[in-house]
This record gives structure tokens, sequence and C-alpha cells, in this order.
């Protein structure tokens, strides 16, 4: 069984989390990312864009999700230094991301359901991710 509650704006929305559907915005261009953006799940259609992490703060979370193959430009993701740590399942493979600040989702290889989530302990950036063509989801420090 499902309850429905009304929002603050008169919308019917799930009861489940306490009434609050999660936060999506869909990327069309570059973007800087806010403090405000944090725990929201960001849409990334087949034209690839710039996106620019904010100063690093406890707690701030953000997922990226493809939706459509990248068709003629990366999505990159950019730390403004190189503090992204973690890894990434890449085609069956573990893919290190180590003092790194720069993450891509490359063009003619990242397609719909490849992801990536980053979370802030305040020092670093900590991702996860996952990809399904080898080569489709990157970490550097150029």
């Amino acid at each position: 069984m499902r309850y429905y509650i009304t929002d603050s704006a008169g919308n019917r929305v799930t009861a489940d989390g306490a009434g609050f559907l999660e936060r999506v915005e869909t990327l069309t261009a570059d973007k800087t990312l806010t403090v405000e953006d944090s725990g929201k799940t960001f849409l990334l259609d087949a034209i690839g864009e710039v996106i620019t992490l904010p100063s690093l703060a406890s707690g701030l979370s953000f997922k990226f999700k493809v939706i459509a193959a990248t068709a003629t430009s990366d999505w990159t993701i950019v730390s403004a230094t190189n503090v992204i740590e973690g890894y990434a399942d890449v085609n069956y493979a573990t893919i290190p991301a180590v003092n790194e600040n720069t993450i891509s989702l490359v063009s003619t290889k990242a397609i719909a359901g490849d992801e990536v989530s980053l979370i802030c302990d305040g020092t670093s950036w900590h991702v996860s991710g996952k990809a399904s063509v080898a080569a489709a989801l990157t970490f550097t420090a150029p």
C-alpha cells in the first residue's frame, strides 16, 4: 500500500521519506555546483559539458547519471585541486582514482545508466562509479 500527502506547493507526492521526492536536475550546459545542489542527482544528456565541484565541505554529495549515450564531447566533473579519491567499476575492471581532479564520462563510450557518485569529508572527494564499456569512465590529474 502506498500513502500520499500534499506538499507545500499543493502537489500530491508519495509519503515515502516524509513526502520528499529525490531532487533531480537535467544538465544540458556547463554547471558550477553550489552547496545548495548537495544531495541532487544530475541527469546528463548526450552532449557533454563541464561540471565544476564546489569548495570542499564535509557532507556535500552529488550523483551523476548518464541518460543518453554521450555523442560528441565528454562530460567532465572537475575539482579545483587533486583530491578525488576512490574507484569505479568499468567493464568488469576496477579503475582507481588517487589524487585526481577530473572525472570524465567519455564521448562515444559512456552510455545510459553509467553513473558517478561523490561525497566529501572536508578534505577529499570520495568517488564511486560504474560504466559498462571499457574506457567510458576515467580519472585524471592534468
